[in-house]
């Protein structure tokens, strides 16, 4: 309760005059839902994800995204030792002007329940990673809804990101539409925490040519700094292009961006709560990331 009131108050003195694009009480709602334990960590295939798909599923509905096929739900198998693995992607639309798309990515799955070193079950919530990703993402859906994009935005929540970017693969495999029609792939994952203010976006050096949609938002008034890196062949360990699901997309050549901040102690680990978010950093995040969208869907 005090979390959830110290947030408040927070949003409220840092916002209540600003002219704002974002729903900053709806970005923190969604990004708490989502990390609370009664979703069990949100492992793929797991009660846990299934109530995470269901709350999922009404936010879909609540901002108005259009479905494939009458259904946003999209199953996919994967062997896991002599198991077979269910997972669900869940996607739609938003009819832009235009016939060409900008797919908007990011993750839900975590990594559920596991043993800590006493044996005893705990619940890995994964506030920034990447419940984090998942509430820009309906942020940015909330947004195009009532301002209709030059292009047609898919939004998508991939399953099994963490179990090796098995739901990006599904989805670039079967497409709701030929592949021929992405422009773009912009993935969010882990976006609301950064000790230095900081929010990277890699994919820039791969693809130059979306150099100037991040320079057009990084020139915006932002108390967080946009910047871009972790795509060089240097970068060696520190190279992000295949760590995450916009990997999937580059294999086709498909130019992506990729926003994220550098790992924090909270990383992969139980502490990784809705507590040790950053709320002003992550609605600054997410703004961000709708200028460099708004950047591209005019630019493209």
């Amino acid at each position: 309760m005090k979390t959830t009131i110290l947030c408040g108050l927070l949003l409220t003195g840092l916002f209540a005059k600003a002219q704002t694009n974002i729903d900053s009480v709806q970005l923190i709602k969604d990004i708490r839902t989502l990390s609370d334990d009664k979703f069990e960590g949100r492992r793929t295939g797991s009660k846990g994800s299934r109530m995470a798909q269901f709350y999922l599923l009404d936010r879909f509905k609540q901002s108005g995204l259009q479905p494939f096929n009458k259904t946003y739900e999209y199953p996919f198998y994967y062997q896991e030792g002599d198991k077979q693995v269910m997972g669900t992607n869940l996607y739609g639309y938003i009819k832009g002007k235009s016939a060409s798309i900008i797919v908007i990515t990011a993750h839900y799955d975590h990594l559920g329940i596991k043993k800590d070193p006493a044996g005893k079950d705990s619940i890995y919530n994964g506030a920034d990673d990447n419940a984090s990703g998942v509430g820009s993402l309906l942020a940015l859906m909330g947004y195009f809804k009532k301002h209709t994009p030059q292009h047609t935005l898919i939004f998508v929540a991939f399953d099994g990101e963490e179990e090796g970017l098995k739901g990006a693969a599904a989805f670039v495999k079967t497409p709701p539409v030929p592949v021929n029609r992405f422009l773009l792939n912009v993935n969010l994952d882990m976006v609301s925490r950064n000790d230095k203010n900081e929010l990277y976006v890699c994919g820039v050096t791969p693809y130059p040519a979306l150099k100037s949609f991040v320079d057009a938002a990084a020139a915006k008034s932002n108390t967080v700094k946009l910047i871009t890196g972790h795509d060089h062949n240097e970068d060696a360990g520190d190279n992000w292009i295949s760590q995450s699901d916009q990997y999937e997309f580059h294999k086709l050549k498909i130019p992506f961006l990729y926003f994220g901040v550098e790992d924090h102690p909270d990383y992969h680990k139980r502490s990784d709560e809705f507590e040790h978010i950053q709320p002003s950093f992550y609605y600054q995040a997410t703004h961000h990331i709708l200028n460099v969208v708004l950047a591209a869907d005019k630019g493209l």
